[in-house]
Formats: structure tokens, C-alpha cells, sequence
């Protein structure tokens, strides 16, 4: 049978949620976030908490009628018509298959700063490593997930304790002004809300876990663990750092040498490494499960539908996803992918609020206001977006719905009428 096992249960679903959530973002995400925003950032992590919570409530209560892989793209389709879950689904693809090969780099720039080449080795290594733990079969995904995060989080522990203990006042007076305006705030938001955006990981394993209401507790549970801890970390910084949080690339660490702690430099490194495995790993799986989804619907080439019969796991989808992840890692510049990756996930989750808005009030959990915040939260954060990451997402999505045309207009005159695309 053609079906992935549901073996998860909610604390496993909660890991791999955190996993993704508290990677490697949590290390870096704060520097960018505050030279848009200045100290303001913390209203820009509030607005990203709140447009999050939106997205997490019309996710679980989508994941709750349709139980089965695939995330948004699932959900578009059924709620909306094949065309809203394609687009979800390429935008989610795409922008996350880039979202790999940015964990990879970190982790390769965090263990191994020079030379360039091998760190680019190291990235690739850990993206085949990964790949083969993933076709190995979920539970094995969750086990290591909670290992890796484990020692994230006891690095995080180590370092806001040394900070902490060491801190000066001296970037206290400015902790809560709006340096950046009200754009420089909502383009905080966009950078901090792709931190957060883990938890669509949970979702696009709703076919392995144990029950509907698994599924939206691990989301509400680990969102709201995430939003704690990211707080915390954004005012230990501020006040250590001040306005000097912006000029650095790794604000931890700074924060620590700072505050004379320079033996926790070594811990937080190790940390940002594990942070980074962790998320590289939910990352991949997630984009391996909607791959299979979009394969098994012929929006992506049929041979990537196939299950593993032993392990239970998307193979021919997992290895392709490590295959592009791989390529990116070794011929990009990915710096600059971030703000692409953001615009698919803006763009995937706005398809999850009209969705969710669109159920029928049998099916609804939590009040359509919420839905029409999250859109209107998606797509205000994604007008926010640099200029080129905007363009860049649009002409990707436009290929994309370009090729599917394409392929639905060989198919018609191959096969003669079908089914409705």
C-alpha cells in the first residue's frame, strides 16, 4: 500500500517542530532583523508571533480534515482548487529546497570558517548524511531531531547565562525604541517570521502522526515554546548589545565575548552547528513529503511518488530534494536566498489562511478573523521584501505555473479529457 505509517506522537511532532523552529536562525536572525528595525525589532518579533499564530491555527485546523501529506498544497487543493494548492506547493518546494542549502552553509560556516571549499565540502556531506538518516524512516528522523535538539537548547542555556551574568547596561537606554520606522519594523517581522516558519514541518507530516488532534497540539505547543525563547534571546541582546546587535553576524557569541565570557564562544559555535542539523534535517523532510504529494497529484514527475516498502518513507522524493540541496550548496551564493525562501513561505501560507477561511463551519475550529489577519499579514510582510527577492519570487512561481499549463495541455491532448485540473 502506497501509504506513509503513522507512527509519530505528539512529543515527537513537537520536536520536530522545534527542530526547525530554534535552528539556525535563533544564532543569526536577530543581527539582520535589528539593523532593519533597530531595537524595534522586539515589535517585530510580536507581529511575526502574531501572523504565525494565525498560520499555525489555519494549518492545524486544515491538517484536522485532511490528515494526509503534502501541507498547504493538500489543503489548497481540496479547499480551493488544484491551481491554489500548486502554487502553495512550488512556492513551499522551492523556496525550501533553498532553505536547505542555507542551513548547510551555516553549519559548514559555523565548524569550519576557512577554507571556503571546505566548508562547502562539510555542507555536502551533511546534506548526504541527512539524507540517508531520512530514508531510514521517520522515527529515526524524530529520535535524532531530539538529540540535536537538546544540545541546541543547552547551548542556548550556556550562552544567555554567561551573557547574562556579565552584561553591562550600556545598550539598555536604547532597547525599546523604534530606530527603524514602520517599514524598518515590518521587514524585522519578514526576517523573524522566517524563523518561525518550522512549523509547517509538523503539517506536512499530518499522513505520519498519530491523530488529527496530535497534530495541532504539537503546532500550538511548539509555536508557542518558540516565541518564549526567541524573546528571551532578542532582550538578552538588546541589552547587551545595544545598537551593536546590527553590526554583527553572530550575535551570541559577540554577546558573550562582550560580557567576558569568551570561553562560551567555542560552546555557542557548537550549538549553531547542531541548530543547523536540526533544522537542515526537519527541512528536508518536509520538502520530501510535499514533493510526494505533488508527485502523487502529477504536478511533479510520477516517479517521485514512490514509498519505500521497509521504512515507510518518500525515497525517490528524499533523494532528489538532497540531490538539488547538494547543487545548491556547491554552486550558490545563497546569502541572498533568504529573502526568496521568505516569499515562498508568505506565499504558501497565505493559500493555507484562504483555505482555512474557505471551510465550511463544520470543519472550523477557531474564528475566520483569524484567517483574514493571517493573509493580510502574509502578504503585507511579503510587499516588505527587497525589491529582488520579490522578483525573483514571482518569476520562479510564474515558471513554475508555466510549466504545469504546459504539461496539463500535453497531457489533455494525449489522453483526451480527464479528470479537472
Amino acid at each position: 500500500m502506497n501509504q506513509l505509517a503513522r507512527r509519530l506522537g505528539t512529543g515527537d511532532a513537537v520536536v520536530v517542530g522545534l527542530s526547525a523552529m530554534i535552528g539556525a536562525g535563533v544564532f543569526s536572525v536577530f543581527a539582520p532583523a535589528a539593523a532593519a528595525a533597530g531595537s524595534g525589532l522586539l515589535v517585530g518579533l510580536a507581529i511575526a508571533a502574531l501572523v504565525a499564530f494565525c498560520n499555525a491555527v489555519a494549518s492545524t485546523q486544515l491538517a484536522g480534515t485532511y490528515p494526509s501529506s503534502g501541507g498547504t498544497y493538500l489543503f489548497g487543493r481540496e479547499v480551493l482548487g488544484p491551481w491554489w494548492g500548486f502554487v502553495a506547493g512550488w512556492g513551499f518546494v522551492v523556496g525550501k529546497t533553498a532553505s536547505c542549502a542555507a542551513m548547510a552553509l551555516t553549519l559548514a560556516a559555523y565548524a569550519v570558517p576557512e577554507p571556503a571549499w571546505a566548508g562547502r565540502a562539510l555542507a555536502v556531506a551533511a546534506v548526504v548524511t541527512l539524507t540517508v538518516l531520512n530514508l531510514r524512516g521517520i522515527t529515526r528522523t524524530a529520535l535524532v531531531a531530539r538529540l540535536l535538539l537538546v544540545l541546541t537548547l543547552g547551548t542556548l542555556v550556556v550562552a544567555l547565562v554567561a551573557v547574562t551574568a556579565g552584561e553591562s547596561d550600556a545598550g539598555t537606554r536604547q532597547a525599546f525604541s523604534l530606530d527603524g520606522g514602520v517599514l524598518g519594523v515590518l521587514q524585522a517581522a519578514g526576517l523573524l517570521f522566517f524563523a518561525f516558519a518550522g512549523y509547517a514541518r509538523i503539517a506536512t507530516l499530518a499522513e505520519e502522526v498519530c491523530s488529527p488532534a496530535t497534530l495541532g497540539r504539537a503546532v500550538l505547543v511548539s509555536l508557542g515554546i518558540t516565541v518564549v525563547l526567541y524573546a528571551v534571546v532578542a532582550v538578552v541582546l538588546l541589552r547587551a548589545l545595544g545598537p551593536d546587535l546590527a553590526q554583527t553576524s553572530t550575535p551570541l557569541s559577540t554577546a558573550a565575548a562582550g560580557a567576558g565570557a569568551a570561553w562560551a564562544e567555542p560552546v555557542v559555535r557548537v550549538g549553531a552547528v547542531a541548530a543547523s542539523l536540526g533544522a537542515l534535517l526537519a527541512l528536508m523532510a518536509g520538502v520530501g513529503r510535499t514533493t510526494l504529494a505533488m508527485a502523487r497529484e502529477r504536478d511533479l514527475p510520477g516517479w517521485l511518488a514512490s514509498v519505500d516498502p521497509r521504512h515507510q518513507v518518500p525515497d525517490h522524493a528524499q533523494v532528489a530534494v538532497g540531490a538539488a540541496v547538494v547543487v545548491l550548496a556547491l554552486a550558490a551564493d545563497l546569502r541572498g536566498a533568504i529573502g526568496f525562501s521568505s516569499f515562498g513561505v508568505l506565499v504558501y501560507y497565505a493559500v493555507a489562511n484562504a483555505s482555512a477561511y474557505a471551510q465550511p463551519t463544520v470543519q472550523r475550529r477557531w474564528p475566520r478573523a483569524l484567517n483574514v489577519l493571517g493573509l493580510v499579514g502574509c502578504l503585507g510582510l511579503v510587499a516588505t521584501l527587497p525589491g529582488a527577492s520579490v522578483v525573483g519570487g514571482v518569476v520562479v512561481l510564474a515558471v513554475g505555473v508555466s510549466c504545469r499549463a504546459l504539461a496539463l495541455r500535453r497531457r489533455s491532448a494525449a489522453e483526451g479529457p480527464s479528470r479537472p485540473a
